[in-house]
């Protein structure tokens, strides 16, 4: 499941990031948080996880746990890391995939929060490989895109501008897709039923949700 979710965050967290981003000596390699394989490939830079940079992860975990859709797609019970990560000029990322561990604990799901606007910077498109071929992910300041730890992604090469991102793991209370995905469902229909007034249908979506969440639970 491959979800693009808008206006995660507000302007006034933009305008947070905005002075993060301007810190002096606040980045270091990008490298060093990368796996064995996929760290031959990454050339970026990341905020160091102190002060100013470590307030808005903070946030931005509270703003995703905030928000309906999000919570719906991932069932987080958890969230591993999240990274705040820049591209400079020449900067790139290459084919990989992201860790099943990290930190001891199963990697479900990836997501990559971009913190800049898209006509500030050329290249530095997210690029997913699908089966029917690539998809490319450039989204407006404070929007989301959610896709599987498993899938194979890149970031291309920025030819001018900055690129910023918070890139963040999330372990869920739902270990597999395809499961994560009817329980989604079964969200948007609930959110459809409520709209509608439908009290009957609520409370019958409402049973099945339950029903599937005790059976696909991951305690």
């Amino acid at each position: 499941m491959f979800i693009q979710i808008a206006d995660v965050l507000t302007r006034s967290d933009l305008r947070l990031a905005e002075t993060v981003f301007r810190q002096k000596d606040g980045f270091e390699d990008g490298a060093r948080t990368a796996g064995r394989i996929a760290k031959t490939v990454k050339r970026n830079e990341q905020a160091k996880p102190t002060g100013l940079a470590a307030d808005f992860t903070a946030l931005v975990e509270k703003r995703l746990m905030k928000n309906d859709v999000f919570r719906a797609a991932a069932r987080p019970r958890e969230f591993i890391r999240i990274l705040l990560s820049r591209y400079t000029e020449g900067m790139e990322y290459g084919l990989h995939s992201d860790d099943a561990y990290m930190d001891g604990k199963r990697v479900d799901l990836s997501f990559t929060l971009f913190l800049a606007d898209p006509e500030t910077y050329e290249g530095g498109e997210l690029i997913v490989e699908e089966p029917a071929g690539e998809r490319f992910v450039k989204l407006p300041a404070g929007s989301l895109v959610l896709y599987p730890s498993t899938t194979l992604h890149r970031v291309a090469k920025v030819t001018k501008g900055e690129r910023r991102a918070a890139v963040g793991w999330v372990r869920s209370l739902v270990r597999g897709a395809e499961e994560r995905e009817t329980l989604f469902d079964v969200a948007l229909a609930l959110r459809q039923a409520e709209a509608a007034g439908n009290r009957a249908l609520i409370d019958r979506l409402l049973k099945i949700q339950g029903t599937l969440l005790r059976r696909w639970g991951d305690d």
